[in-house]
């Protein structure tokens, strides 16, 4: 019986031949040119949107709140109290404008109209209505705003301008707005 012959090299029925033929390469290419520029536009996109922050929007330090008669003497305004920060307080003189940022840590105070004073959910403080504290960890009264009417009658509140009861600034004619 005959031995068959190996044979060492190429085996006749499989093709070792690695060449790429043109539409192939052509195919490949393309691939590597639309991923090279997804990640160049994306790379690119990164680099504007960096360019462009995100803009927080705040409310306007000066707005008009309305006219005298819209407030109820001996009362507390809390209708400002989210969108600008500020409580208007009517009283028998006149009117003025507290902000609602806690003197101790800068927490919201709550208005209690049954026991007629400002509470601080936070550590406690309390105000009465003229802003002045008296309870708890705060240690000075609340700020009050610049209080002013415009040309058409109606109440402007100034948030730029701060006056501070500790430096005397509460007896400036622009802390309150005097009402007949």
């Amino acid at each position: 019986m005959a031995k068959p012959t190996a044979s060492i090299g190429k085996n006749e029925n499989s093709t070792t031949d690695n060449s790429v033929d043109r539409k192939g390469f052509i195919s490949w290419m393309t691939v590597g040119w639309v991923a090279f520029s997804a990640a160049t536009g994306g790379f690119f996109t990164m680099m504007i949107r960096f360019l462009f922050p995100n803009v927080l929007f705040e409310p306007p330090q000066s707005f008009k709140i309305g006219y005298p008669d819209d407030f109820t003497k001996g009362m507390v305004d809390i209708r400002f109290k989210k969108k600008y920060a500020v409580w208007i307080v009517r009283d028998q003189s006149g009117l003025y404008a507290l902000s609602t940022v806690c003197t101790h840590l800068g927490c919201t105070p709550n208005w209690l109209n049954t026991e007629q004073k400002f509470k601080c959910p936070c550590h406690g403080s309390g105000f009465r209505k003229t802003g002045v504290n008296f309870e708890g960890p705060a240690p000075r009264p609340l700020e009050r705003f610049k209080v002013y009417r415009a040309e058409d009658g109606q109440i402007v509140v100034d948030k730029t301008k701060k006056f501070q009861q500790e430096k005397g600034e509460w007896e400036n004619p622009e802390s309150f707005l005097e009402l007949a």
